[in-house]
């Protein structure tokens, strides 16, 4: 299990329009360090996720920071080399550059003690859950908290990365979705040669999150919810906050 950040130097970002091209910058970073391909993209890739950290203006999104987290034991060692120049990706259709040479890494240890039976967390990238029923036309993404079991909705994904069954019980913070009842976000993912773009609804709001140890410590490491390796359900420390 492995997690870093990295991070770009003071007054310095990246723009990008879709998710999926970070994605592809994180990727080509991951089979510089030596992964093979079929480990970091397909159906039967290792699990891995990340979160971009910082904002959107008009039609365009910035980033700064990139948190990156594998609970892989492959991964992690390809992980540890990770270079931020590889950290790059250039889209000749959409004029996008991305290049995060000149950032710096940062390790960020496990905060989950032996033992801890809780974690209090926030959505660094927001957390993608399907409905069940995805033939409803234009319904395919949650997009209420209040709405979903999110225990189930959860545990159901991690028990099958983990090969074994995991038992968090996930709550939201009430307070914050009484105070913002719209907590969904619409993330561009894709854009498609004749100009349509995909999206994907995530929720952003405090979690709860209590367990043993080893199924917190998953799910800080893999991530929670679905799309995890497209840049979806990262989580951080509450007390901490977002950062930069």
């Amino acid at each position: 299990m492995f997690r870093i950040r990295m991070t770009l130097p003071k007054r310095r970002d990246v723009g990008y329009k879709n998710m999926d091209i970070l994605h592809d910058a994180i990727v080509n970073a991951w089979i510089c360090s030596g992964a093979d391909p079929e480990q970091i993209t397909g159906h039967q890739a290792s699990p891995w996720n990340f979160a971009p950290l910082g904002w959107r203006r008009r039609q365009e999104s910035r980033v700064h920071t990139l948190i990156i987290s594998t609970p892989d034991p492959a991964l992690s060692g390809f992980m540890k080399k990770i270079k931020c120049r590889d950290v790059t990706y250039a889209r000749a259709k959409t004029a996008e550059l991305v290049d995060f040479s000149g950032a710096e890494i940062c390790v960020e240890h496990d905060p989950v003690a032996p033992g801890q039976t809780g974690l209090g967390v926030l959505m660094l990238s927001p957390l993608a859950i399907s409905h069940i029923n995805k033939g409803k036309k234009g319904h395919r993404w949650h997009s209420n908290l209040n709405e979903v079991n999110l225990s189930s909705a959860i545990n159901h994904r991690l028990s099958r990365l983990a090969g074994r069954e995991v038992s968090l019980e996930v709550h939201a913070d009430r307070l914050y979705l009484r105070a913002n009842p719209r907590h969904d976000v619409l993330i561009p993912v894709k854009a498609f040669p004749n100009g349509k773009r995909a999206f994907v609804i995530g929720m952003k709001a405090p979690l709860v999150l209590q367990g043993n140890d080893n199924d917190l410590r998953l799910a800080w490491y893999a991530g929670i919810g679905e799309k995890t390796r497209s840049g979806f359900g990262c989580v951080g420390l509450a007390e901490k906050g977002v950062g930069r």
